[in-house]
């Protein structure tokens, strides 16, 4: 009913706008101006669009795009810049105290009923990892109550499985330039933190409209497995095509030249370095070999 939906795209939205009043908070409080609360402006849209939405969909989703998850990277990517930028700079300060900013909110009283008032330490960095851990368990939590449409269950099963893969694939950038080789250069960390932004940019669309065949496996992209006709970019692609494409351009390609510079140029040589970059090339050669067989394929038919 029409009840039913706005109910469920209202409990999205209020997700996403919970999640991004949080992150704002703690710039606001790690930076010490009011100004920063316009990063809000992107959340604060989320009603506006849900309105346009219901009134212009069918099933109240876009069909290659989502507003709705772009507002809120909006406000929750550059928020990550400035904590992440704000942590960079904390670690080569002039002397060996840790700045204002980032003793402020340090230490958070928590109390629970039947248990005294007690202070928690709660390091900066610790604040910052879990908003971009959260984050991704926000944008997955956010598809699943998304109205399915002409989904099925099993192909949104296979969407949310999907979005859980890149989340944690993205969440791996975080940890390259927190080596200590490069911990405190600045242009590796604001390179990483570009590519974070431009990889969580498979989120907002969805472009993997491809029909689900008897034992074709999910594939390994940004969007939905929604049964259909083909559209009209695919004519000469497939969609399948496309969303590979989207994943290798948007995330494996960059982050291997990301991982592959590190090693070479700033010496970042380890277990876990290695292991990554190996597998980075590997689903980048795998997925490249995805798309010479589909397009042979399409081609062909």
């Amino acid at each position: 009913s029409v009840d039913e939906l706005v109910c469920v795209v209202s409990v999205n939205r209020f997700l996403f706008a919970i999640h991004g009043v949080v992150t704002v908070w703690r710039v606001v409080a790690i930076k010490q101006e009011p100004l920063y609360w316009l990063l809000l402006t992107g959340v604060a849209l989320l009603g506006l669009e849900m309105a346009v939405t219901l009134k212009c969909t069918r099933n109240a989703e876009w069909k290659w795009f989502s507003p709705m998850v772009f507002l809120y990277l909006s406000t929750v990517i550059p928020s990550i810049w400035f904590l992440e930028l704000s942590l960079l700079q904390s670690k080569v300060p002039v002397n060996n105290s840790p700045g204002p900013e980032l003793r402020l909110l340090a230490h958070l009283p928590i109390t629970a009923v039947g248990i005294p008032p007690q202070s928690l330490e709660l390091h900066p960095e610790n604040w910052v990892a879990g908003l971009e851990q959260t984050m991704l368990i926000v944008l997955v939590l956010g598809r699943w109550l998304m109205p399915k449409g002409d989904m099925s269950r099993d192909q949104l099963s296979q969407l949310l499985m999907v979005y859980v893969g890149l989340g944690a694939d993205i969440l791996d950038i975080f940890d390259t330039f927190k080596e200590p080789e490069v911990q405190n250069n600045r242009a590796v960390v604001i390179i990483g933190l570009a590519l974070f932004s431009w990889a969580l940019m498979q989120f907002p669309l969805v472009l993997t409209q491809t029909q689900s065949t008897l034992g074709q496996p999910p594939q390994r992209g940004p969007g939905g497995l929604c049964p259909g006709g083909p559209s009209a970019f695919t004519s000469c692609c497939s969609s399948e095509v496309w969303s590979l494409l989207l994943t290798v351009g948007l995330q494996d390609g960059p982050f291997l030249i990301y991982r592959l510079y590190l090693m070479a140029q700033e010496q970042v040589l380890n277990q876990l370095m290695i292991f990554f970059t190996c597998k980075n090339i590997l689903i980048v050669l795998l997925e490249l070999y995805r798309i010479f067989v589909v397009q042979c394929k399409h081609t062909s038919t």
